[in-house]
């Protein structure tokens, strides 16, 4: 395994280098990644626990991955091109000027609908206070951030809990983390637990979210401002994302149960009517 002094001594096409010398090294601590897990099943809108679930758990994969990215003319190409995911996400009105049925329209409207913007997401990042630096780590750890809506609608995931889940799972299986690992698994876990009596194949469909990640095309990778401008239904095709059979047979089943999988992962005061339904 490469020394992490290493990443300091190389530069990206435009000198920024790969991981600054005043980056701390990563500390790896279930304890803490546990401690706000069980945080986070009490509040999943609070955004910013996944965040600090990941700091506790660093990817020993995450540099070498920046490392293939950044050094490579094909992420220079990126960073030229598309420094700034959030301001290109956030801008609907150049987005709608696409045609009818492309994936930013798909984009545009998941985000009025759900009332988020990408800004949001990158405030909820910063408010954890992370020290931030000037070298390609950020560059792909924000980038790696900036995507997750975007991953919504490509995959076709809502933002009900297990949506969340099968979304986490996804990118793990594009990127494999403990920190998605553990919030995606546990998490389905979770609601599995909460609506034991209920026939929806939860975990079968945070296996096939783990499956479609790991058998598609890096999204990372791909330049998004291209993406956002093909019609949405031939663009999963070509990435390799088929349709999220069982966990829409979640929601077939649900609703059939009378059971709202937007109350799911709910605090704990109000399980057990969940469990019950």
């Amino acid at each position: 395994m490469k020394n992490i002094a290493d990443y300091s001594r190389q530069y990206a096409a435009d000198g920024t280098v790969l991981r600054h010398p005043d980056r701390p090294a990563p500390r790896y601590s279930l304890t803490r990644a546990f401690k706000n897990f069980r945080l986070l099943m009490n509040d999943k809108e609070n955004t910013s626990l996944v965040f600090k679930i990941y700091d506790a758990l660093p990817s020993r994969q995450f540099m070498p991955r920046v490392q293939s990215l950044a050094l490579s003319d094909h992420g220079d190409f990126l960073r030229q091109t598309e420094l700034n995911i959030p301001e290109i996400l956030d801008d609907h009105a150049t987005l709608r000027k696409t045609p009818k049925g492309s994936l930013a329209h798909a984009y545009c409207d998941f985000m009025e609908r759900e009332g988020l913007t990408a800004a949001g997401l990158v405030a909820d990042a910063e408010s954890i206070g992370r020290p931030k630096y000037d070298d390609m780590a950020q560059w792909f750890g924000d980038r790696s951030r900036d995507l997750h809506d975007l991953f919504h609608v490509l995959t076709g995931y809502g933002r009900d809990a297990l949506g969340e889940q099968c979304v986490l799972l996804f990118t793990q299986g594009q990127s494999p983390s403990h920190g998605h690992l553990l919030i995606g698994w546990a998490g389905s876990w979770n609601i599995k637990m909460q609506v034991e009596r209920s026939k929806a194949p939860i975990m079968g469909a945070a296996f096939q979210a783990r499956r479609t990640g790991k058998g598609g095309v890096r999204l990372i990778d791909e330049p998004i401002r291209e993406l956002l401008q093909q019609p949405l239904d031939s663009l999963r095709a070509a990435l390799n994302i088929p349709e999220p059979t069982l966990y829409h047979e979640c929601h077939r089943i649900w609703r059939s149960e009378g059971i709202n999988p937007r109350n799911l992962l709910t605090p704990k005061s109000e399980t057990g009517k969940l469990a019950s339904a």
